[in-house]
């Protein structure tokens, strides 16, 4: 394998450039996967501790009436939780940031044939209406091209990617739902909560299913490359 910086051969059974020293190009896309994973779990566990906290939150609401019920402090009580969600959307561009780079190497690193060109990696998730479809598309594709799969194995992956699609956008949906909710009513707060959790929910399992794509798809093309 030639190295990515002076251009040296670099035998399969070491991990640096002799002449050089630079790592070889496997193991810095290695590292990549792994801080994406790393940072992916962090966000499914930040998103799972605040659906966790409203489950709780939610029990003084149960037990409370028309007469009892205080909007005022309710809605001082659910305030934190829409800051939360604006952080985990910024935690998520943050990630989705280094997402894209890894992306770019597995799109690129796949054998094909590919049906988009590498640039829709990026454009597709810039584009209206085109980034509603096309990054799990793109996923997909890197994904089943990275190996040899048969039919079942392929449903599998693409079960998982949908999934993984399906939960980012109900996520969004939810959370800016939840962030311009009102707690007027008894009726409009015990709504709010419900919300959130099925936000942080989403947003946890979208973050698992991302999980799983970037373990499969750096395991598979780490390995053909060794």
């Amino acid at each position: 394998m030639p190295c990515a910086l002076c251009g040296d051969i670099i035998p399969t059974e070491i991990a640096r450039c002799p002449a050089c020293g630079a790592w070889a190009r496997r193991r810095d896309f290695r590292a990549v996967g792994v801080a994406v994973f790393m940072l992916l779990g962090f966000n499914a566990f930040i998103a799972l501790g605040s659906g966790i906290s409203l489950i709780r939150a939610a029990h003084p609401l149960r037990e409370a009436t028309h007469d009892t019920y205080d909007p005022a402090a309710t809605g001082r009580s659910l305030a934190p939780y829409g800051d939360v969600f604006v952080i985990c959307g910024m935690m998520a561009a943050i990630t989705g940031l280094l997402y894209l780079g890894w992306l770019w190497r597995a799109y690129r690193q796949s054998p094909g044939p590919h049906r988009h060109h590498q640039a829709w990696v990026v454009f597709g998730w810039i584009t209206p209406v085109v980034n509603l479809w096309m990054p799990p598309r793109l996923v997909y594709e890197t994904w089943v091209n990275s190996g040899r799969y048969r039919t079942a194995q392929r449903h599998a992956a693409g079960l998982v990617v949908s999934g993984w699609w399906v939960c980012v956008l109900l996520g969004l949906v939810l959370a800016r739902w939840f962030n311009g909710g009102s707690v007027h009513t008894l009726a409009e707060a015990r709504f709010e909560v419900h919300l959130g959790v099925a936000a942080a929910a989403c947003q946890a399992l979208a973050a698992a299913f991302c999980m799983a794509t970037v373990f499969q798809i750096t395991r598979i093309q780490v390995t053909r490359e060794d």
